[in-house]
């Protein structure tokens, strides 16, 4: 474990970058913060100095926690500043080869035993190792946005990860307070996979003109219990980086139909129709604007939900049958990365795995798409009559 003793770089001064380095140092550690944009570095402390505000009228933080954890932070536009950190953690732009680069830098820069992490996505931890000399000292650290507050983190060793790197890069997340999964060095990792239909197959029951936006979301969220809605949680996230993430798991999983994109998604980014940030996106924000109204049957509301929610059990049960994860950890992944109102390997014990699997493969039949092909461990679980956690959990 990386203890208060030793400094933390990070990277990137952009809202992933900073999230990290606000944990890192309200946790007591000293923090070098890297950017190559003096603005992102202007920025940083008086964003957090707002943050700390925040908290300290809530009750959550002391005037003298606040000014303690901005003393902790060293700002530099080189990683040359990083020489005597024990972690260092990228959170820059989603490009391997600018990554690829940058672990380069840091290499040279760093101690040899220092810790080199990266926080991305979607992009393969052993592909950016390989800039290394030493690439049994690179892990992926994958924080949720926003950082302090979500709680989990996947911790996701590369081919060349050493085992002793990965259980120090864990130990020092979890000290840190945070919930950590282990997840298999696949596209998307654990959530990024997982979650893919709440997404994929809302936008194609929208494309198929079962149902509007309001429509889908009302299901997912009063019949569901999610906490939002697809669509509203896409405007959220922002549909340009939604759009990505979903192209940049279908292009890594060699264009399998499973993970395909959605091409009304791609019209609203080739037009400007970002979401929230934007001010439109399947939603208009503007003053004024009213939100449409959600057609309230009950029945066609619990026909999508099921729809959703099987495709969503079908992809948990495939990341467990290609050992993506642990049943422990794809449950917790789910629960607390994307606050799923339950662990979807459960969930599909409470409806019933033959009864998930006879939805997927009436999908299968009526669209005649690999899109909807049933995990081999769905399928045994269900014709097996066994639960899908079993004992294993």
């Amino acid at each position: 474990m990386i203890g208060t003793e030793k400094a933390i770089g990070v990277i990137g001064a952009g809202t992933m970058g900073a999230g990290i380095a606000q944990i890192a140092a309200t946790k007591g550690h000293k923090v070098v913060v890297c950017d190559s944009n003096s603005d992102n570095l202007a920025k940083l402390k008086p964003g957090l100095e707002k943050i700390f505000s925040r908290l300290i009228e809530k009750g959550r933080m002391s005037q003298e926690e606040s000014q303690a954890s901005l003393e902790r932070m060293e700002l530099a536009e080189g990683v040359a500043a990083c020489a005597d950190c024990g972690l260092v953690i990228e959170a820059i732009v989603e490009n391997v080869d600018i990554k690829q680069k940058g672990f380069r830098e840091l290499e040279e820069a760093v101690d040899a035993s220092a810790i080199l992490a990266s926080n991305t996505s979607s992009l393969p931890i052993s592909e950016i190792a390989a800039a290394c000399d030493k690439p049994e000292r690179v892990v992926g650290i994958h924080f949720f946005n926003p950082a302090p507050l979500l709680p989990l983190v996947e911790i996701v060793p590369g081919l060349l990860s050493s085992r002793e790197v990965v259980e120090s890069a864990k130990q020092t997340i979890d000290a840190w307070g945070k919930t950590t999964v282990l997840a298999k060095d696949t596209p998307g990792f654990i959530v990024n996979r997982i979650a893919r239909p709440f997404y994929g197959e809302a936008l194609r029951i929208l494309e198929e003109g079962v149902a509007e936006p309001a429509t889908i979301d009302w299901a997912m969220k009063e019949l569901g219990g999610f906490r939002m809605g697809p669509f509203e949680l896409m405007d959220l996230i922002g549909n340009d980086i939604n759009n990505k993430v979903s192209e940049t798991v279908f292009a890594a999983f060699y264009y399998d139909p499973r993970y395909r994109p959605s091409l009304y998604q791609k019209r609203l980014v080739q037009a400007g129709l970002l979401g929230r940030k934007a001010g439109r996106g399947f939603y208009d924000y503007a003053d004024g604007a009213q939100k449409p109204e959600a057609v309230q049957d009950e029945s066609l509301g619990r026909a999508i939900m099921f729809r959703i929610v099987s495709m969503l059990i079908n992809e948990a049960a495939d990341a467990l049958f290609w050992r993506v994860a642990s049943p422990a950890d794809i449950e917790l992944a789910m629960t607390k990365g994307v606050n799923y109102p339950k662990g979807l390997l459960r969930w599909g014990d409470e409806l019933g795995p033959a009864n998930v699997l006879k939805e997927i493969e009436d999908l299968q039949r009526r669209f005649g798409e690999d899109r909807y092909r049933p995990s081999p461990y769905l399928r045994s679980r269900a014709e097996n009559g066994e639960p899908l956690l079993g004992a294993a959990c």
